[in-house]
């Protein structure tokens, strides 16, 4: 979702848009809801109460903001493309993440790197039915071509490429907005689909522990793209 040039944001798009921004820059804890406000052009946070009540829903607000295009745009790329393979499929996540990133008013990307590095991200995990059953199946074709890794292994694999791609992704829209000079777009992509591919290919090691402990590791990152 995005805003149709000429037409004035609402009250409630401005908030997560300055929330979105804000804590790409400063995280979730460096924000307060004044702040938010004030950015969005509220003299105080009663605005962001009545349209979101607290920083937590505000945060699900931006999600609810920016999947639907995301997931779309993905589900767009699978259709028109078939993919066969594991580079295939990624191809799909990692082009329709990249442009997001091109998006003069997003600044999603860079909030997606800073929210995971909060201490209860899974209290930002909790989405909508429709997004949580998308993801499962894209990641059950991913899986599909991950057999070489056992768990915890392959979930662990999952969760760093995807951060791989986050942080590609997050570090491309924070310089377009300071205006510095990036990758060309298809050699920025091209250049990570190699890095993603090759990493999630590569064979567990002989030295690999026999015994892991899980711990609890999910594909993290994903649940937020």
């Amino acid at each position: 979702m995005s805003v149709v040039p000429g037409l004035q944001r609402s009250a409630k798009e401005a908030i997560i848009l300055a929330a979105e921004r804000l804590m790409a820059d400063h995280g979730f804890d460096g924000v307060s809801l004044r702040q938010i406000a004030a950015a969005a052009g509220n003299g105080n946070n009663s605005a962001v109460l009545y349209h979101f009540g607290t920083k937590h829903d505000l945060v699900r607000a931006v999600f609810d903001y920016r999947l639907p295009r995301l997931r779309q745009r993905r589900a767009l790329l699978i259709a028109d493309r078939r993919p066969v393979d594991l580079r295939g499929w990624l191809e799909c996540q990692v082009r329709a993440v990249l442009e997001q990133s091109e998006l003069d008013d997003s600044h999603y990307m860079a909030f997606v790197a800073s929210l995971r590095q909060h201490r209860d991200l899974e209290a930002f995990a909790q989405q909508r039915q429709e997004f949580v059953e998308s993801q499962v199946e894209f990641d059950a074709n991913l899986r599909a071509h991950l057999a070489h890794l056992d768990e915890p292994v392959r979930t662990r694999r999952l969760d760093q490429a995807m951060t791989i791609v986050i942080d590609t992704a997050a570090d491309r829209e924070r310089a377009r907005a300071r205006g510095q000079g990036v990758l060309p777009f298809p050699l920025e992509l091209a250049n990570l689909l190699d890095g993603v591919v090759g990493f999630l290919a590569a064979p567990a090691s002989a030295t690999m522990p026999a015994e892991l402990d899980n711990g609890g590791v999910g594909a993290r990152c994903a649940v937020l793209l």
